[in-house]
């Protein structure tokens, strides 16, 4: 009995057309980052195919895994490229040590 667990799958994240995982990494990696498929951004692309990987696991053979691969890594270096010209967040700051020592040292004394 062959389990067909792909076409179960519901998201409202992407929306694969059906056998696209079946095409060359270059049309994968195409399609996917297609917004009409992917409308919430490349993030949500490369997590289908790496969710289709993991779902598949030793039911794919290793020239479709390696595609597959290739095909997350195709978008992966996009998504790179996109967000090269961003600035990025910068850290949060983080308080100093002392003062939560402080507070607590007050806390236990004042509960005595």
């Amino acid at each position: 009995m062959v389990r067909r667990w792909v076409k179960d799958v519901k998201t409202v994240s992407t929306f694969p057309p059906e056998h696209m995982f079946d095409q060359p990494a270059e049309e994968i990696a195409k399609t996917m980052a297609d917004p009409k498929v992917s409308p919430k951004g490349l993030g949500s692309a490369i997590r289908m195919v790496q969710y289709f990987i993991n779902r598949g696991g030793k039911g794919l053979s290793a020239k479709r895994q390696r595609e597959l691969e290739k095909a997350k890594k195709l978008l992966q270096e996009r998504r790179e490229k996109e967000t090269d010209g961003k600035k990025k967040k910068p850290p949060a700051k983080k308080r100093p040590a002392k003062k939560k020592a402080k507070k607590k040292e007050k806390k236990r004394a004042s509960n005595r």
